[in-house]
């Protein structure tokens, strides 16, 4: 066979060639016989493939669970904080409202209000110096509590203590 006449193929998956040849204006294929070595390559390289294929799309998946798992702790972590500054500002009102009432409270208790709430809702009235008595009392200032007889449980309570005293020496 002449090399100019010949057309060689190049079959990804089988891994042979062909020669062809021009007969009288008919193209006749020649198998070129592959061995059995080069099938077990050509076994061997496309089982590569499809392992590494495996491969890549394992990788893959597992690259975008962890993509997946850090959108979801970036989105948890968003709502805590979300959380915390409502929180936040349910507690400054809280406190602005306490701050409003502790005065309204220190003012309704002020000496004038008290006053003129007895006076106008209680019916009371200032006390004027003709309502003031003034009592005298002409004894010294030292005050005399006279001796009490001791009670029955007083008297069980010295007579152990005089007991134990006794036997003490």
């Amino acid at each position: 066979m002449d090399d100019k006449d010949s057309v060689y193929y190049y079959n990804d998956s089988s891994n042979y060639r062909a020669a062809s040849t021009v007969h009288s204006g008919r193209i006749r294929r020649n198998p070129v016989q592959v061995s059995s070595e080069q099938k077990t390559q050509t076994k061997e390289s496309s089982e590569n493939k499809s392992g590494s294929m495996i491969l890549i799309i394992f990788v893959s998946l597992v690259a975008l669970a962890m993509l997946g798992m850090v959108i979801y702790s970036f989105d948890r972590r968003n709502s805590a904080y979300n959380e915390v500054n409502a929180l936040n500002a349910k507690l400054s009102f809280a406190q602005a409202e306490n701050t409003r009432l502790q005065t309204e409270v220190d003012n309704k208790m002020s000496a004038k209000n008290v006053e003129e709430y007895a006076e106008n809702v209680l019916g009371m009235q200032k006390i004027d110096s003709s309502q003031i008595k003034y009592i005298k009392i002409h004894t010294d200032d030292i005050v005399n509590i006279p001796e009490q007889e001791p009670g029955f449980i007083e008297r069980i309570k010295i007579f152990v203590r005089d007991c134990v005293e006794y036997f003490r020496g």
